[in-house]
């Protein structure tokens, strides 16, 4: 009798064990009507931002083609690992609102470890209508340079169709003719001005960092014009992407600088006033918050117009041991590429830009989730609305893989503090918080400004978390906060008000409970809704 239990005890575990999905590795028996914290797997391909089955999306290229009335997304494949010495070779998406991407595959392959371009780095792609042909503009990164060498040079390659591309094996653009590094010489960018003569700008440096400029007419052969613009102090601005939008100039660029790391933008009414932002370090901000566009989460930003609208695009990184705490230069770095995100592209009535929710994204989450409020803490209140004072949160059920979630947040007071928790739970032997969660801040600055801070809370939490905090804002004058938050696995993006854009990677949200927080003070939350697909 009792080796028929311990065989039929053995056999229950097998079939426990089989019923467990892959992607969570423990299941509460209730899901609905339980709070447990469990851990759970990101799915191999992301579709909203968007990841490859295989390997990671680096460096973005857009354009919109006009052939195919599609925006095209070229970027930089990274494999992990890349074969040694070429590694990076140009990949493209084709983009339209309706059907989302479509992989187009290999579009420009690394060269062999003698050639210029063994390894790829960034640049821009741009169909010359006079010539019915498309410019791939793109640095060509060297195997092992010698001091003789180019360690970065800039290469093209050309095509018809947009899908059969050759190299030109002549062409190379090098820093050291002109003045300029021999290895820091990359990221070409292409664009018309009004009189429709060809500019090229590289990142490069003369001592300093330095954007310097090419001209054409042909877009074969470059004429040097000296510096475009010199960064100012010890800055190095990558990926430059040079606009035109209504009558305002605009250079959006991912600054290097290990501490800041985030995509900015200067702005001009002409070419020569955008050069002079930073002419003699004199920091022409386009705002109140130097010109940052997003957090450290959002990367190698670069934009695209149809005309009618315009999108930025770039990437969220990975996090080694998807560790939502290692964010910067106080701990190990985010891992270069990830998950590429799109924001659309705001102008004000004064030339400035914000970043905003995309309605092709907005639209994919369809499905209504009811709410369920699971646990009340401190001095909150749930009904039509949910009023929260002091130091008191609303635990709602689990999230999906794939979540919208839209509230309208109205303060008592411009310094009362608000936060939204993810990841968050209880300890599956207790009814205590687990040891640590997150929580998105809604921080004030001081009397006239907030930030978007990101913490680790709970008992094991570090609080504060360094370098993926967002900028400064202005705190709304009726104190109304309308947020929405998107969700794609790890993947995370805010909006505050179509004004304010926050990107983190933060493991763990799906198939958990999340909070609203009132941190100090009082707040009123209205128009709370969770949709996913």
């Amino acid at each position: 009798m009792k080796h028929t239990v311990s065989i039929m005890t053995i056999s229950l575990l097998f079939f426990l064990v089989g019923c467990t999905s892959k992607n969570d590795a423990v299941q509460p028996k209730d899901w609905d009507n339980t709070t447990y914290l469990i851990s759970s797997n990101d799915e191999q391909s992301c579709q909203t931002y968007y990841k490859p089955y295989c390997g990671y999306i680096g460096d973005v290229m857009p354009m919109y083609d006009i052939k195919t009335q599609s925006f095209k997304i070229y970027y930089l494949q990274d494999y992990r690992p890349n074969p040694a010495g070429t590694y990076h070779p140009i990949w493209g998406l084709s983009y339209t609102t309706d059907q989302g991407y479509i992989n187009d595959g290999e579009i420009i392959p690394c060269g062999g470890l003698q050639e210029q371009d063994a390894a790829i780095g960034t640049g821009s792609c741009f169909w010359c209508e006079q010539q019915q042909k498309y410019y791939f503009f793109y640095t060509g990164n060297k195997y092992f340079p010698s001091a003789e060498d180019n360690g970065q040079a800039v290469q093209y390659a050309t095509s018809t169709d947009g899908k059969t591309w050759i190299k030109n094996s002549v062409f190379v653009l090098r820093g050291d003719d002109y003045g300029y590094s021999n290895n820091d010489f990359r990221d070409p960018f292409v664009f018309q001005d009004d009189d429709n003569l060809y500019h090229m700008i590289v990142s490069t440096t003369t001592g300093k960092g330095t954007l310097a400029e090419f001209t054409s007419t042909d877009l074969q052969t470059w004429t040097h014009k000296g510096a475009f613009m010199t960064m100012m102090w010890d800055r190095f601005y990558e990926c430059p992407d040079v606009f035109k939008m209504g009558d305002w100039w605009y250079l959006v660029y991912s600054e290097q600088h290990k501490a800041i790391r985030k995509v900015q933008y200067f702005k001009g009414r002409t070419l020569e006033e955008l050069k002079a932002c930073t002419a003699n370090d004199a920091g022409k901000w386009p705002d109140d918050h130097e010109g940052y566009l997003d957090s450290r989460g959002f990367y190698a930003g670069k934009t695209a117009s149809d005309g009618q609208n315009r999108y930025i695009w770039g990437w969220c990184p990975t996090r080694k041991g998807n560790d939502n705490i290692a964010t910067g230069s106080d701990k190990e770095e985010p891992e270069w590429a990830g998950s590429l995100i799109m924001h659309r592209v705001i102008q004000h009535e004064d030339g400035s830009l914000s970043l905003g929710k995309v309605p092709a994204i907005d639209a994919k989450y369809t499905t209504v989730v009811p709410l369920k409020v699971m646990r009340i803490q401190g001095e909150a209140a749930a009904k039509d609305q949910y009023t929260l004072s002091g130091e008191s949160n609303i635990l709602f059920n689990r999230l999906g893989r794939h979540n919208h979630l839209h509230m309208v947040v109205t303060t008592a007071g411009a310094e009362d503090n608000f936060g939204i928790s993810l990841c968050r739970g209880t300890s599956m032997v207790s009814n205590a918080d687990s040891s640590v969660y997150y929580t998105i801040v809604v921080n004030p600055e001081n009397a006239t400004q907030r930030k978007i801070n990101f913490e680790q809370r709970g008992e094991g939490g570090i609080g504060f978390v360094g370098y993926i905090d967002g900028y400064t804002f202005a705190t709304p004058q009726d104190n109304t906060y309308s947020i929405d938050l998107y969700t794609d696995n790890s993947v995370c993006v805010m909006y505050i008000n179509d004004n304010v854009c926050w990107t983190n990677r933060i493991h763990g949200i799906q198939k958990n409970c999340w909070s609203l927080d009132c941190l100090s003070g009082s707040i009123t939350v209205t128009d709370v809704s969770v949709t996913q697909y």
